[in-house]
């Protein structure tokens, strides 16, 4: 299975991106999405999941207010809507999927499938 990302580019400070993540070949119903970044020097981080068994949408701090995921299940893609960008955003963007639905879903070593990255870069 590989993920598709794609939405990023070069945007200013308070301005906004969509990120797209395709899933084709995925039973994407029985998966949870999440996007995770990585900053030149910096360990990847939880950016933002969405669990297939519950409701739960967790947020990291830095971005909670700001970004919002989403699904759309009949295209196999999941979203993530970032407003208010920040030069701190900047960073490769990743999504992930993974049969997890709990409280792991913040740690990337719980995701089996990765996508490619794009870059999102916010100019001050």
């Amino acid at each position: 299975v590989q993920l598709q990302a794609s939405g990023g580019g070069l945007v200013q400070a308070g301005g906004s991106l969509r990120l797209s993540c395709a899933a084709p070949g995925l039973t994407f119903s029985r998966y949870s999405m999440a996007w995770f970044r990585q900053a030149p020097g910096k360990e990847r981080e939880f950016v933002a999941a969405m669990s297939w068994r519950s409701p739960i949408t967790p947020y990291a701090d830095s971005v909670r207010g700001r970004f919002t995921i989403s699904r759309d299940s009949a295209k196999n893609t999941v979203y993530l809507q970032m407003n208010s960008l920040k030069p701190e955003d900047t960073a490769v963007y990743y999504c992930a999927a993974t049969r997890s639905s709990g409280s792991t879903l913040s740690r990337p070593s719980a995701y089996d499938y990765w996508g490619q990255g794009t870059q999102v870069t916010v100019s001050s």
